[in-house]
């Protein structure tokens, strides 16, 4: 299907456009073919693009002073990722965002969305809906590593992202959840046994 027939369907999904708004919101973002391992977001360079995940995988990641790396997010088809903070500031990020597989992904400029929010207020609808849902997931995913065990944090992913997870490097998710990669084998076996 074409990539911004997809992206067509999921505004509508949030907010009720005719066919020429659903045009002229869809024009204004450009499709890009992001091969694995290539990055589309770096530190000390503005984020200027947020980007919709037609096909593929992504990561997002940060480097502690250490030099350990800590995945922050995920995002594959019908999510979205950039560094949110340099987007909105339009100042240097300080994440990475690396393809996990070959991907496309539509990409909207900043200042291009700042344009589609002043022509028409449901285009500022979607983009505050699509806003809240990124910032409830953060909260949850900031609640859960504070007040959740190692264990419970693996079973709530698994519960409603175990699609998501058979897509991941398991370094990538044991960072995401706060654990190393030999804990994350250790709680798997663990659960394969019970069942056996």
């Amino acid at each position: 299907m074409n990539s911004k027939i997809i992206l067509a369907q999921y505004i509508k999904s949030y907010v009720d456009l005719n066919d020429d708004e659903v045009n002229q919101f869809i024009s204004c973002f450009d499709e890009v073919k992001v091969k694995k391992r290539q990055f589309i977001v770096q530190p000390d360079f503005i984020a200027h693009y947020v980007h919709f995940v037609v096909k593929g995988a992504f990561r997002s990641y940060v480097i502690s002073g250490e030099g350990n790396d800590h995945t922050t997010s995920f995002a594959i088809e019908n999510w979205w990722i950039t560094d949110y903070n340099s987007f909105i500031y339009q100042q240097p990020a300080t994440s990475f965002v690396i393809a996990l597989e070959d991907s496309v992904v539509l990409r909207v400029h900043y200042e291009k969305q700042k344009e589609l929010k002043q022509l028409n207020h449901k285009f500022e609808t979607f983009f505050r809906i699509i806003a809240e849902r990124g910032l409830a997931f953060f909260q949850r995913r900031i609640t859960n590593s504070l007040t959740l065990t190692a264990e419970s944090r693996y079973d709530q992913f698994m519960g409603k992202y175990s699609h998501v997870a058979q897509r991941l490097p398991q370094y990538a998710l044991a960072s995401f959840l706060g654990m190393t990669p030999e804990f994350l084998s250790k709680i798997r076996n663990n659960k394969i046994q019970k069942k056996s």
